[in-house]
């Protein structure tokens, strides 16, 4: 789960996803728990923007406020197509003429990247991995960055794509594709999983 959502809120994001805008005191009635402990939550992730609210003025009075999904929070709780990618890759894979596969494996990482780079902050290499660990825990990919701004190292502490990864390792190089992209300067995978490392770590080459 995210930095931004952690594993405790997944279900109250899972409702408002399937349920649509809810009041405080339908979520609190749909979780067995008080008023107080649903606004708790609803604070946390509204301040990391999964979460909006609305006022409805019924009357005369103070207005009622209901809850939806931003944005950000649909995304996040939308974000399992693991079957479609094990699809795709596999077709790309058995595309035969290799200009052709290496072209739209390019699109791909650039579309990729595209999707990320208006998110990146940072101008030294160890904020812009800072900015882009953030950015994938927000996908529930935990990263973290270790080392100082001269020798940065990013680790993956999950894969982004496990059941690819294991099926076939030239995902690997997508991945290291993309952070180089990302980054603005070449990375080479120091480690990885797949060769019995702890962790996969990325490197300034």
């Amino acid at each position: 789960m995210s930095v931004a959502a952690s594993s405790s809120d997944a279900d109250l994001l899972d409702m408002l996803r399937s349920q649509g805008p809810m009041s405080v005191t339908d979520m609190a009635g749909a979780f067995e728990v008080t008023p107080t402990a649903v606004r708790q939550r609803l604070s946390r992730l509204m301040a990391h923007g999964l979460v909006g609210r609305q006022a409805i003025r019924v009357g005369r009075g103070r207005p009622k406020h209901r809850y939806d999904l931003t944005q950000k929070g649909i995304r996040l709780t939308g974000s399992n197509f693991t079957d479609l990618a094990l699809v795709l890759w596999r077709e790309i894979g058995a595309i035969e003429d290799r200009e052709v596969r290496k072209t739209l494996l390019t699109r791909v990482v650039r579309a990729l990247a595209s999707g990320y780079a208006r998110e990146m902050e940072g101008k030294t290499t160890g904020e812009r991995m800072r900015s882009l660990s953030r950015l994938l825990g927000q996908r529930r990919v935990p990263f973290s960055v270790d080392g100082d701004d001269a020798l940065p190292v990013l680790t993956a502490h999950a894969c982004p794509y496990p059941e690819l990864a294991e099926k076939d390792r030239s995902i690997c190089v997508l991945e290291k594709i993309l952070f180089s992209e990302l980054l603005g300067l070449e990375v080479q995978l120091s480690q990885c999983r797949l060769d019995g490392a702890a962790s996969c770590q990325f490197q300034a080459k």
